[in-house]
């Protein structure tokens, strides 16, 4: 009748009708109305509901782990069987936070609003974690949250150290401005050791060869330079996990708990292509793997909702090539990589190749004089300085989902493996790869 169920209303039916009296009239409905729970308390009545929900979860994923343990399974060692628990009970902790299904349109808008306003109010284009050069963040305007970026390139063109740099310059603006100029740095080095890493970023900062702090061939005040450069650096929220081969499900395992216990706010990733899928089973093929990993990464980013930055290594195909610019197709497995990332970037430096085709004149020839040695060597250093480019690199964008694409040029100095603002630090450091 469209009237509203209430004791009052139903009385009469309750009382009259003979199938509502057999299960006990007016009584039955009286008892019905004094067992109402008002909705006063109702906030505090679902908290109980869900702590229930939650202890009922907590003991089904116990007796799962119990059950696995018992098992023994040859193809799946404890290792494996920790890190899937540790996954179980992360989602678990942020169920309610970061649960699927739909959300209104409004409370999208509202987010973008208040990262504009956010933007706006510091004056600035930089929007997300800055990479500390210049071009490049005026380009990307940062590394912006939930973002899979891919640094790509052949070997020796410093992918490494343009991710180390990138990473460091992170962790500093952190350390030096707050937190909102930049971020808590998660590093997985597959390839190098942390002391390689940590050596490396002491040659950048210290301005000293590498090569020579290893080898101990410094001087007194240079190793007082080394010295209170890594007591700087001890400050900064820099964290190194370089285990080898790596699944990808160990490396999302302990990011997560990274972000629990430090609040990570940005990751690397050196290399892609040694990140071990999670699967047991017989391999479907390398593309499928990648795939897998791919996938893995970007849901990661928006999980932590971060941005990651993986390292890629790039196919053989680009030495065939008179222009040895990267292209999107000389990805390694590119299709599930080109796809995923919402940035892809290339480091390509031209020096690298014009010295192998150009080598630099170390003695002189058999019908040459002293003269003319030194005559043909400055004029390899002014060829070398022009056309090899000498001390400078690009960083190509061949793909950003949010803006456009260009090439960015910079700065390197080879032997401190250091990238920077062109401009500024080529000036400092002219004859840096001579």
């Amino acid at each position: 009748r469209g009237q509203i169920a209430t004791p009052t209303t139903l009385k009469t039916y309750f009382e009259r009708d003979e199938g509502l009296t057999e299960v006990g009239g007016a009584e039955y409905l009286a008892r019905l109305a004094s067992a109402a729970t008002t909705i006063i308390n109702s906030e505090d009545y679902a908290r109980a509901i869900y702590d229930l929900y939650l202890r009922r979860e907590l003991i089904e994923i116990g007796e799962e782990v119990v059950n696995s343990a018992y098992d023994g399974d040859i193809d799946e060692p404890a290792s494996s069987q920790i890190e899937v628990a540790e996954k179980s009970l992360f989602d678990l902790a942020e169920k309610g936070t970061h649960e699927g299904g739909f959300t209104p349109f409004k409370s999208a808008m509202t987010a973008a609003v208040l990262a504009a306003e956010a933007a706006y109010k510091r004056d600035a284009q930089l929007t997300g974690v800055p990479s500390g050069l210049r071009d490049l963040d005026e380009l990307l305007g940062g590394m912006h949250r939930s973002d899979l970026i891919i640094l790509a390139g052949r070997p020796s063109m410093g992918k490494t150290a343009l991710a180390t740099n990138i990473a460091f310059n992170a962790a500093k603006a952190r350390r030096d401005k707050g937190e909102h100029d930049g971020a808590v740095v998660g590093f997985f080095s597959l390839e190098m050791s942390g002391e390689q890493l940590a050596t490396r970023i002491l040659s950048e900062q210290a301005e000293i060869s590498s090569h020579k702090i290893r080898r101990g061939m410094v001087s007194g005040d240079d190793f007082h330079n080394v010295v209170r450069v890594a007591q700087e650096l001890e400050e900064l929220e820099f964290y190194i996990d370089d285990t080898p081969a790596l699944t990808i499900g160990a490396l999302r395992t302990r990011a997560r708990r990274l972000k629990r216990q430090n609040n990570l706010s940005f990751l690397v990733i050196d290399y892609l292509q040694l990140i071990r899928p999670s699967g047991t089973g017989r391999s479907d093929g390398r593309v499928q793997e990648v795939t897998e990993i791919t996938q893995g990464l970007k849901a990661l980013a928006k999980d932590l909702d971060i941005p990651v930055l993986a390292l890629s290594q790039l196919s053989r195909a680009v030495e065939q090539r008179d222009d040895k610019r990267p292209q999107l197709s000389d990805l390694r497995e590119s299709g599930s990589i080109e796809q995923d990332a919402d940035v892809v970037m290339f480091v390509y430096r031209e020096e690298y190749y014009w010295t192998r085709t150009h080598p630099k004149p170390i003695r002189a020839r058999k019908d040459e004089t002293e003269a003319e040695f030194i005559l043909r060597q400055q004029q390899w250093n002014e060829d070398y300085q022009r056309e090899g480019r000498a001390g400078e690199a690009e960083i190509i964008i061949a793909k950003q989902r949010h803006g456009p694409t260009d090439t960015v040029e910079v700065y390197f100095a080879q032997q401190f493996t250091r990238f920077g603002d062109l401009e500024t630090d080529h000036d400092e450091h002219d004859d840096a790869g001579l």
